[in-house]
């Protein structure tokens, strides 16, 4: 699980264990782990805080494809090596910046991720040679992902052209909009809504559910 530009803290620790609540092992990286001893960011006055905001949106830039493909590699070894992990490939997740990580991990990592979902994620399909969608052709998994409504960061042309290259590539995708803000599934965001949440941990559960073929809990 890849948490948003604000990174590890609590709120994606309590995500994590839900996850897990639906039979995963999970892993929840520290994405920002060789910027040793950086501050922990608290959400969501780290939107509103011009200083705060520009210091995480430059560790989130910091974020480079190479780097989270060779991080993804040593994570799927590890987890390998756990008794409760009864296969090799894998299934990620991210949300914001890491809904976009979980897609570049996803075409980077071809033979260790069967499944991949993202949850608001950022410039899926932006004009960049590092953009997600040029790696359709490479991905093996099978993509969920699912949009905020009026999101800057994921505009309907980006949804648009991600869908073209998904299909293009023969991946079997699902693309969907929620009627929410960007953040409507991460607690502490400012676009946080509770029933695009719920909403959002049933899609997952089911996705997993089907292509990982664990026996998902309840939501409640």
């Amino acid at each position: 699980m890849y948490p948003d530009v604000g990174g590890f803290r609590p709120t994606f620790q309590e995500m994590a264990a839900t996850l897990a609540g639906f039979g995963y092992a999970v892993l929840l990286p520290d994405m920002y782990y060789r910027h040793r001893g950086y501050a922990p960011f608290s959400l969501p006055s780290a939107f509103t805080d011009p200083g705060e905001r520009a210091r995480m949106m430059a560790l989130g830039d910091s974020l480079i494809p190479d780097m989270m493909a060779s991080d993804a590699d040593a994570y799927f070894d590890y987890l390998s090596t756990r008794a409760e992990v009864r296969d090799n490939r894998f299934g990620v997740c991210g949300y914001c910046r890491g809904g976009r990580v979980s897609m570049i991990v996803a075409g980077r990592c071809p033979d260790r991720v069967a499944a991949v979902a993202s949850f608001h994620g950022s410039q899926l399909a932006a004009d960049s040679p590092n953009s997600p969608h040029l790696l359709a052709s490479r991905l093996r998994a099978k993509v969920y992902v699912a949009a905020a409504d009026n999101d800057e960061l994921f505009p309907p042309q980006q949804a648009a052209t991600l869908r073209r290259a998904l299909t293009a590539a023969g991946v079997d995708h699902t693309i969907e909009t929620y009627a929410a803000e960007h953040g409507f599934a991460v607690a502490d965001n400012p676009g946080y809504d509770a029933d695009a949440a719920r909403r959002h941990w049933d899609a997952l559960r089911d996705f997993f559910g089907s292509t990982l073929g664990a026996q998902p809990g309840n939501t409640g």
